[in-house]
């Protein structure tokens, strides 16, 4: 049933430039970084102290005292940016058939900064000291779980852990099943709360994260010749997917329509990409060609742009082989630089910033961006950002262990 279109009809943001659509596109058009000295724990023992971080988000606003304190970060961060989702989207929850609502989700570590923290609870107070629900809390399939729970919807339901590509193939799991006429409604995106001492030095132990510990804000530089390393973020953002005549029916806004998927493996090494960009590259064109529509269509790419020396270069040259002698005419942005990497949660938050892109005509700049040293004629965007009437974009999101996810999405016509 691939005649059945599928559109985005609400977008939930929990990041650390903004929480809910109306602060996250302030966040975007104000064009600062939100990276800082870590403040959650000491990061002195490391070569990173830095991070972005979620500080104004408070569980208990969306749970209520006595279920923030039984339910971890991970979990939490899911399930408000599915009722910032909902909300947005001015969808009823008690109107589709429950079985007709899938949830997928994407996280890199689930609860696993949550169970650092209990199991120091552990070692102080014994099993005594640690929340009853840690076992339920620490695994990835929390995050759909407690959507699923929280609605009631019956549908299809998982969380995948592919490392930084799970918010994205979160949503092209999504849109298949709602393309397919599996289900009408899709409640899809990733969620990640990594900031705990053990989870980010594990990062900082294999150098992989910026030590621009003097200047935060400018330590996130995706495709700059001077970045030197990931920032690692936190957040969260859901999508409401809507088969369009549903989405219609009842009135709904529509910011875009998702209408090509695909993903593919580097099979080549853990933290390295395969050297040419090949697989990443085939991963794009899978997404092209699922979308039935020709690389000369596309007017914008929302990059990974980890900002690593070897990711950077990796996809901009991926990028290239894709779009050859039109490079120069497609834009290009990596908007990490505002909110960090938040691992699994960024494919996610990337495909809302890709929507916003087309509903409203103005593509956010790269952040720090001040001399790429790609060889390759990327047009990147420059500060200010850049107002353009797109009609086809693409979202890249590649994560370690060689996994690569891009989406294809396009503007919403009747």
């Amino acid at each position: 049933m691939k005649d059945r279109r599928v559109v985005i009809s609400g977008i939930g943001p929990v990041t650390p430039i903004g929480q809910g659509l109306s602060e996250f596109r302030e966040g975007l058009r104000r064009e600062r970084s939100a990276v800082g000295e870590v403040t959650r724990f000491d990061a002195t023992p490391f070569r990173s102290h830095i991070a972005a971080e979620l500080e104004s988000f408070r569980p208990e606003h969306w749970l209520g005292s006595k279920r923030a304190r039984r339910m971890d970060r991970f979990s939490a961060l899911s399930l408000a940016a599915c009722a910032l989702a909902v909300e947005d989207a001015d969808l009823d929850p008690s109107a589709p058939a429950p079985e007709r609502v899938a949830v997928q989700m994407g996280t890199a570590l689930g609860g696993v900064g949550y169970a650092e923290e209990q199991h120091g609870q552990y070692l102080e107070h014994g099993l005594r000291g640690i929340n009853p629900m840690l076992a339920l809390s620490v695994y990835g399939g929390a995050a759909s779980c407690n959507i699923a729970i929280e609605y009631g919807f019956t549908g299809p339901n998982s969380t995948n852990a592919m490392s930084c590509a799970s918010g994205a193939m979160a949503v092209g799991r999504g849109f298949q099943l709602v393309r397919a006429g599996d289900v009408d409604v899709a409640l899809c995106g990733g969620s990640e709360a990594p900031l705990a001492p053990l989870t980010f030095g594990a990062f900082a132990v294999i150098r992989a994260m910026s030590t621009r510990n003097d200047d935060p804000a400018t330590a996130c530089r995706p495709f700059d010749g001077g970045r030197d390393g990931f920032v690692m973020g936190e957040g969260a953002c859901v999508l409401v997917l809507e088969e369009l005549s549903h989405a219609r029916a009842r009135g709904a806004r529509i910011y875009a329509e998702v209408c090509g998927y695909g993903t593919t493996s580097d099979a080549y090494h853990m933290t390295a990409p395969r050297p040419g960009g090949t697989e990443a590259a085939r991963a794009m064109r899978l997404a092209i060609a699922d979308a039935e529509v020709a690389p000369s269509a596309f007017d914008y790419v929302n990059a990974h742009g980890s900002s690593t020396t070897l990711n950077d270069a990796t996809e901009a040259q991926a990028i290239d082989s894709v779009f050859g002698d039109r490079i120069s005419e497609v834009a290009v942005g990596g908007t990490k630089a505002y909110y960090g990497h938040a691992l699994g949660a960024s494919g996610a938050i990337e495909a809302g910033i890709t929507a916003l892109a087309l509903a409203e005509s103005w593509l956010p700049p790269s952040l720090n961006l001040e001399k790429s040293d790609t060889p390759y004629d990327l047009s990147f965007i420059p500060s200010g950002g850049k107002d353009a009437e797109i009609e086809y974009a693409l979202s890249n999101s590649f994560g370690f262990g060689g996994i690569n996810a891009a989406l294809v999405f396009r503007r919403y016509e009747p």
